[in-house]
């Protein structure tokens, strides 16, 4: 009976569940599988001027690939279609890694770095810090100073904004995608299969 009366309480009957609360890493991977297959228009909106080359040149992101566990973003950046992040949905939560390829389409000595999530994070943002490979091949390669780095997504369909972003102390990195107009679908990236 104390079921039944809590379960009333809430709004629910006896015979159907109560529905969960959302998890909202689960809504934000499914806010962006609802763009799959468009691309959209980005700029950058940090001021580091060693990101200057960001600034000089036209930036896309086609959101170009998605299942039920992994959705894949290449970025171009002018004629640079070097760059492609990887959202894999785990049972740890989200995994953001960033896929860096060569122009004849082989693997980049640093890439496939990211991390997971460590909070349960919000609708519109999930934030990814830097994991042990990561910060393994960070030191390996002599940018040590890169293993603090937290990397970060937003989705925000009301203000129809996509924003990526990596912050370290003294160093941090913008672009935001205007969602509210797609753009023409860009070539493949290097390395697509």
């Amino acid at each position: 009976m104390l079921y039944r009366l809590t379960a009333i309480a809430l709004g629910c009957s006896a015979l159907a569940a109560c529905p969960m609360d959302p998890v909202p890493r689960d809504v934000f991977f499914e806010r962006i599988q609802d763009i799959c297959g468009q691309a959209f228009a980005g700029r950058l909106v940090s001021t580091d001027e060693v990101d200057a080359g960001f600034r000089d040149q036209p930036v896309v992101m086609h959101v170009r690939t998605c299942s039920d566990s992994e959705i894949r973003i290449p970025l171009h950046v002018g004629e640079d279609r070097s760059r492609t992040w990887v959202l894999t949905r785990t049972d740890d939560g989200l995994t953001l890694k960033h896929d860096h390829r060569h122009e004849d389409g082989s693997s980049d000595d640093i890439t496939m770095y990211g991390g997971t999530v460590a909070t349960e994070g919000t609708f519109n943002r999930q934030e990814f810090p830097a994991d042990a490979y990561s910060r393994a091949m960070f030191e390996a390669n002599g940018i040590g100073v890169s293993s603090q780095n937290v990397w970060a997504m937003e989705i925000d369909p009301e203000a129809a904004v996509f924003a990526y972003e990596m912050s370290r102390p003294e160093r941090f990195f913008r672009i935001e995608f205007d969602l509210s107009v797609s753009v023409p679908t860009p070539p493949d990236p290097w390395g697509a299969e």
